[in-house]
């Protein structure tokens, strides 16, 4: 069975950075579609940034464009998502998940999601 385990979450400052990882378990070979959601308090899961490890196509939510960095190590297999220039608007629980397609168009696409991770909580405060 697949799983995905977060890590690097946790508190940091306006304009801090941290980087969040995704390891997965269970697979044979390949990572196929991974992206992260996000859900902030009392609000809708919003899909944050996802990557393709076919292809390597990346994709991002508008709020995050310039900021934020996805990428993945199919050897390990693990995908990252780099944050900087953090604000407070970006306080969520972010998950992992495996979705059935990467794309874009006003936002991200999955197309369904086949599994998610637990989540981690990313706090932006000064």
């Amino acid at each position: 069975q697949v799983q995905l385990v977060e890590s690097g979450g946790g508190a940091v400052q306006p304009g801090g950075s941290l980087r969040l990882s995704c390891t997965a378990s269970g697979f044979i070979s390949g990572f196929g579609n991974v992206g992260w959601l996000r859900q902030a308090a009392g609000q809708e899961y919003e899909g944050v940034s996802c990557i393709s490890s076919t292809e390597g196509s990346t994709y991002y939510t508008n709020s995050v464009k310039g900021r934020f960095i996805i990428s993945s190590d199919n050897a390990k297999p693990t995908v990252y998502l780099q944050m900087n220039k953090l604000k407070p608007e970006d306080t969520a629980d972010l998950t992992c998940v495996i979705a059935k397609r990467c794309s874009a168009i006003d936002a991200i696409d999955f197309g369904g999601l086949e599994v998610w991770g637990h989540g981690t909580q990313v706090t932006v405060s000064s």
